[in-house]
């Protein structure tokens, strides 16, 4: 999966949560983490929507 395209939906999953351009907490250390959580939920449940498990990700990464 394109890592590039994967960031831009963690981002826009961070905006639906009341964030904008300039206020998504994520360092580049941050963004690779939620990458390898992304990467190995997929192999875990590879019938599940990729926006699905972004979703779940990044509302894990604010609530916790």
């Amino acid at each position: 999966m394109d890592e590039k395209f994967i960031r831009k939906l963690i981002r826009n999953y961070f905006y639906q949560y009341q964030h904008d351009i300039d206020s998504v907490p994520l360092t580049e250390e941050e963004y690779t983490e939620l990458l390898v959580k992304i990467k190995k939920l997929q192999q875990v449940e590879p019938e599940a929507d990729l926006h699905d498990i972004i979703n779940d990700i990044v509302y894990e990464y604010l609530t916790t």
